[in-house]
Formats: C-alpha cells, sequence, structure tokens
C-alpha cells in the first residue's frame, strides 16, 4: 500500500498528501510506526494474517515511481496487490473511488508510477479533494491545508479508506469496489 504525498513538515495535512495521511492512520490503528528507508518511510502491519508493507515515498510526489518500484522488488510483491491512495480534484470533497487500473487522471505522481511500472493496471483509491479554486491555482490549492469546516468529514473518510484498504488485502479489488466505491 502506497500513500502519496510529499515529505516535509510543510506538506503535512494538505490535500496532496491524503495518501500519507491514510497510512498514517492505519499505521497508528495497528499500534506500528514508520522509520526511514530507502526512497520512502516504512510500516508493516498485519490483517488478517496478512502483512501490510505501507510505503510513504520521500522522494516528492512526482517521483514516486522510483519508491514504488523498489518496494515492490525488494518485498517480492506482485503489482496485482499494490494499491495506491492518492488525491483527487475531480472528486468532490471526502468521496471515495476505487478501481482495479486506469490512467493517472492528470495526476503527476500516478503518471509517474504508471511510467516507471510501464503500466497502469494497479489497483488505486482516490480520495476526492474537491477543486475549489481559480483557474490556474490548482497547485496552490492542492498543497494548501483542508478548512477547519472539513477536517471532522476528512477524518470520517480517511477511516473509511483505511478500511477499503484492509478489504483490499483480504477480499480483492472486486468486493472492495463494490463496498466502498462513492462513500
Amino acid at each position: 500500500m502506497v500513500g502519496l504525498g510529499n515529505p516535509g513538515p510543510e506538506y503535512d495535512h494538505t490535500r496532496h498528501n491524503i495518501g500519507f495521511e491514510i497510512a498514517d492512520f492505519l499505521s497508528t490503528e495497528a499500534g506500528s510506526f514508520f522509520s526511514a528507508d530507502k526512497y520512502s518511510d516504512i510500516s508493516k502491519i498485519k490483517h488478517k494474517g496478512r502483512t501490510l508493507v505501507l510505503v510513504k515515498p520521500t522522494t516528492f510526489m512526482n517521483l514516486s515511481g522510483k519508491a514504488v518500484n523498489y518496494w515492490l522488488q525488494k518485498e517480492k510483491i506482485p503489482v496485482s496487490n499494490l494499491i495506491i491512495l492518492t488525491d483527487d480534484i475531480a472528486l468532490p470533497e471526502g468521496t471515495i473511488r476505487i478501481r482495479a487500473k486506469g490512467s493517472d487522471g492528470g495526476h503527476n505522481g500516478l503518471a509517474d508510477v504508471t511510467n516507471v511500472l510501464a503500466s497502469g493496471s494497479y489497483a488505486r483509491l482516490r480520495f476526492g479533494v474537491g477543486n475549489d479554486f481559480p483557474r490556474g491555482q490548482q497547485a496552490d490549492y492542492v498543497l494548501s491545508k483542508w478548512p477547519e469546516s472539513q477536517k471532522e468529514l476528512v477524518f470520517e473518510k480517511i477511516k473509511v479508506a483505511a478500511e477499503a484498504v484492509k478489504c483490499f488485502v483480504s477480499a480483492g479489488i472486486g468486493e472492495t469496489m463494490n463496498r466502498y466505491n462513492n462513500k
């Protein structure tokens, strides 16, 4: 499970780092913690007898593919067992959409993962961050923090996204899409 985001405290709790926040929630919930390793911060947790390798790339969002590829190879994880967690401006705030494969949808982090893996055939969980920004201000918007009025909704949806990740691990992508799309 790879949560996409940017390393560094200046990016904490920004829309673009929602993948990191979901990974953090999963790790904390399991009583684990992240430690620095090659290209990423890593946490390993157990769920229903399976080990989940939680990855937060430290390569910055637009170069996430290098970290994803490294950890897939190091842990001998097939791409079919990979799920990427990312933000999506095309979805309303807090909307969750899960797909077994697809395009990058204009997301530079997904584009780099697809380029490095030479395939878009990996699962992804997109977390809606909305698109309430003026033309040309997308970068500022996704790198801004959630407004106070949305923090409770975001936290509740992070918990739903974490449950979806656990469902992916135990029941597979089909069941996960059926249960969690647009929740």
